[in-house]
């Protein structure tokens, strides 16, 4: 029995930075103001908005993608969105295969997308990093990209398990 597994997290290089820039300039005019003569702001004040700055920004981080592959199907979970693995059985799919997609272009960026606001024709798409995803068509119409970093592997499953059904 072939299994594909693949847990992927936002770890990017560009996102840290940015992370960093986000939360550093809020903190510092936050204790720029408690730190003037005659502030406002209680120290109670100083450290509940340094936590709550530092505890929103870093959410992204506890964010992952966890992909399945085997016989049953694929199954996918993208925490803190989905709290056990979602099943799509190979009953309940018409295609399934990898590609390149522009994640911007296609979905508006990373992370759980689609549907409602963006190109609701493209169908929904998770990922978090990366331009190469496993496309599936399903029976009922709707489409569901889900990114990956692991294309070989995943090709390799899907030539597996696609066709036998």
């Amino acid at each position: 029995m072939k299994v594909f597994r693949e847990e992927q997290r936002f770890t990017q290089l560009w996102l840290i930075v940015l992370m960093s820039v986000g939360l550093f300039v809020p903190i510092t005019l936050i204790f720029q103001e408690y730190s003037k003569e005659n502030s406002s702001i209680s120290i109670n004040e100083l450290i509940g908005s340094t936590i709550a700055i530092l505890a929103s920004g870093l959410l992204i981080f506890f964010f992952k993608l966890k992909t399945r592959i085997d016989e049953k199907g694929i199954y996918y979970q993208f925490f803190p969105f989905h709290f056990k693995y979602k099943l799509i059985s190979w009953y309940e799919i018409e295609n399934a295969f990898v590609r390149t997609y522009d994640a911007i272009g296609e979905y508006g960026g990373w992370g759980l997308k689609g549907g409602f606001f963006w190109r609701k024709s493209k169908g929904t798409c998770i990922n978090v990093s990366g331009d190469i995803g496993i496309q599936l068509e399903l029976k009922n119409g709707k489409k569901l990209l889900i990114g990956t970093q692991k294309k070989e592997e995943a090709i390799s499953v899907l030539k597996t398990y696609m066709y036998k059904n």
